[in-house]
């Protein structure tokens, strides 16, 4: 057996082709499949099956057309309500991919129709586990509905330690998310591999012999996800379309301008530091990273036109990488010298500073508002003393609620505050990006204080 990983850093997940060295599995691929076509001409490979483990939450999934141009059969829970064609997989299923053996394993919690997938071969094992069993913890269990959250974080302390128990000790796990993925709850770790035997140390839902405890702190650990999951289950369901990376003519100056002007949504992906260096005036800083894909999803309201200005790289990357999580064609702006692109456009700056600049500044009662851009439950876990909290997300819709005066801006390593430092800049404000880690705030000698969330905080959608 032959397992292949395709990652996909931006969004904390893994897909996975598995052969025999004739015949191939691709379990869970993204929307962009052409890396999955790679990787089956350079194992010289024939697909035969394609396998979902779950309607996914977190990104578009490639597995439709994949199947469809391989002509490979499309293995999906045949409870889950669909608008395609697809082979129906019901629990105990099982499957000849060549030499190999695929089994589908009800593990419900995820997802209410969650499956796993159990590939043996000649006494070798793997589990490929989709939002089940994660490397040190399981996928979260609130994505479908609140009202069965609870069910189903029962459900997946049950299905996981039965997963663990069909496969056995000796499997390989292979999950698809826990990675950096929202999709993920608990202590996951970024792990490359790890085997049942190991989980069954480390991972919470198997070393907890209490179930309640076990739901009650999963529950409690639950943190905001991305906006942009509420449209990705509905539109997989549907059947996705064939993704297009052609990247588009680049925008004249003057339909840059005229967008500048209306207030859109021009992101520039170039470096944060750079950016508060110079750039053109109205447009807001989305560095291109591991971090773009999910924060440009949650803070840009769904089905808003986007603008894209970078180098010719940044850009063909950042349309991939929307491309999975449904924002298609987005207009761009293509150059190495932004302010030539912009063609009368004033260029604008603000400071990047450090906590030690803050120290001074306050020190000296210069500093007039400190804002802590981090999710609800990372202010609670600590913050600086006398911050406003105003999660970024939710900046663009509460920028008169940020006090007057000078605005420092902070997070919890400079991503988050660089766009929300953009975004305060281009409505007027004079700003201060803190581009370093929150937990440095400490050595620095802020004072940092922690606090309980309150009975009615809502978590971040």
């Amino acid at each position: 057996m032959h397992i292949i990983t395709i990652e996909t850093k931006s969004l904390g997940d893994r897909s996975y082709l598995v052969h025999d060295g004739t015949a191939a599995l691709v379990i869970d691929p993204q929307r962009d499949i052409d890396r999955v076509e790679q990787a089956l001409a350079e194992a010289g490979v024939r697909l035969t099956h394609v396998a979902e483990t779950h309607i996914h939450n977190d990104y578009l999934s490639g597995g439709l057309e994949l199947a469809r141009r391989h002509g490979a059969a499309y293995l999906v829970n045949a409870a889950d309500e669909v608008s395609f064609e697809r082979h129906p997989v019901t629990d105990g299923d099982e499957f000849a991919v060549g030499e190999l053996t695929v089994r589908a394993v009800a593990t419900p919690g995820h997802t209410e129709n969650h499956l796993a997938y159990l590939v043996s071969h000649d006494g070798q094992r793997a589990v490929f586990s989709g939002g089940n069993l994660l490397f040190g913890s399981v996928g979260r269990t609130d994505l479908v509905d609140p009202t069965i959250t609870a069910k189903l974080t029962h459900a997946q302390y049950q299905s996981a330690r039965s997963l663990a128990e069909t496969a056995g000790d000796e499997a390989t796990l292979h999950p698809t998310h826990g990675f950096g993925s929202f999709c993920s709850s608990g202590p996951a770790t970024g792990q490359d591999s790890s085997t049942i035997g190991e989980q069954r140390e480390l991972n919470h839902a198997l070393t907890d012999p209490d179930e309640q405890h076990f739901v009650e702190e999963l529950l409690d650990g639950l943190t905001g996800y991305p906006s942009y999951y509420a449209h990705m289950s509905a539109l997989n369901g549907k059947g996705v379309d064939p993704v297009d990376l052609t990247v588009p003519a680049p925008v004249d100056p003057a339909e840059l301008r005229r967008r500048v002007a209306d207030g859109g949504w021009v992101v520039d992906l170039r470096n944060r530091v750079a950016f508060a260096g110079g750039h053109l005036a109205g447009t807001l800083s989305f560095e291109h990273g591991p971090m773009f894909t999910s924060f440009l999803g949650w803070v840009v309201p769904w089905g808003d036109p986007i603008t894209l200005v970078g180098s010719e790289e940044q850009v063909t990357a950042a349309v991939r990488d929307l491309s999975r999580i449904g924002i298609d064609h987005p207009e761009v702006a293509i150059g190495e010298d932004v302010a030539a692109l912009g063609d009368g456009l004033p260029m604008m700056s603000y400071p990047v500073v450090g906590w030690s600049d803050l120290v001074t500044a306050r020190q000296a009662d210069e500093m007039d508002v400190l804002l802590d851009t981090r999710r609800d439950d990372e202010w609670a876990a600590g913050h600086i003393d006398g911050a406003v909290h105003i999660p970024l997300h939710e900046l663009p819709d509460r920028l008169d609620d940020v006090p007057s005066g000078r605005v420092w801006v902070h997070c919890g390593t400079g991503y988050r505050a660089s766009t929300a430092a953009s975004i305060l800049h281009r409505a007027g404000r004079d700003v201060r990006h803190i581009n370093q880690e929150y937990a440095a705030a400490g050595s620095s000698g802020l004072m940092t204080v922690t606090g309980e969330l309150p009975l009615n905080w809502k978590r971040e959608r």
